[in-house]
């Protein structure tokens, strides 16, 4: 397939977003995989922000990280991503390069604790006048539950009224797949 997939076409646009050096953020944690990611992009004179709420998330992630001796590039918090303006430091604000949110529930895990569009939007707000310029903001969106399919509306109605004079917003997914597959809407800084 010449497509990229989901996950993947995330990763390009992180890549393309983040460097050795740079502050970037996993709003929403889970079992670590895009932390680990962000972490080998910012380098060791970089920093990520992670965050989640729960217990099982902060152990996988953590135990990721020291297998892979990059425990020092991450700051582990554990918090709903609501609370980011409140926990990045101030004088990091406006120099965020990349920011990514696995919406729904943790993998594995309990999956009545999830997402939801109010703290999700709070979050990518809080998060976007953080952004240095051509920052970018992925949201991968899984839908496929109540919940998810709920979020996912507020989600859409919100970005597709963001100012086009601030950003630039995207929407990348297949449409002819069945199950509801995950989209990705990405907002980057102008």
């Amino acid at each position: 397939m010449k497509l990229e997939r989901i996950l993947p076409f995330a990763r390009t646009l992180l890549d393309r977003s983040v460097a050795i050096g740079d502050i970037a953020i996993d709003a929403t944690m889970g079992n670590g995989h895009d932390t680990v990611y962000l972490a080998n992009l910012v380098g060791n004179e970089g920093k990520v922000y992670s965050f989640d709420i729960q217990d099982e998330a902060m152990l996988a992630t953590k135990k990721r990280l020291a297998e892979q001796s990059l425990s020092d590039r991450v700051i582990l918090t554990k918090e709903g991503h609501e609370h980011v303006g409140s926990i990045i430091p101030k004088d990091l604000h406006g120099h965020v390069k990349g920011a990514i949110f696995n919406l729904g529930y943790l993998p594995g895990g309990d999956k009545t604790i999830v997402t939801n569009a109010t703290t999700t939007i709070s979050a990518v707000e809080q998060i976007f006048e953080m952004l240095a310029p051509e920052g970018i903001i992925i949201l991968v969106i899984y839908h496929g539950h109540a919940e998810g399919a709920a979020e996912k509306e507020e989600l859409l109605q919100f970005v597709e009224n963001f100012n086009q004079e601030k950003a630039h917003v995207l929407q990348y997914q297949f449409i002819n797949q069945k199950n509801n597959p995950p989209f990705i809407i990405a907002l980057e800084k102008r």
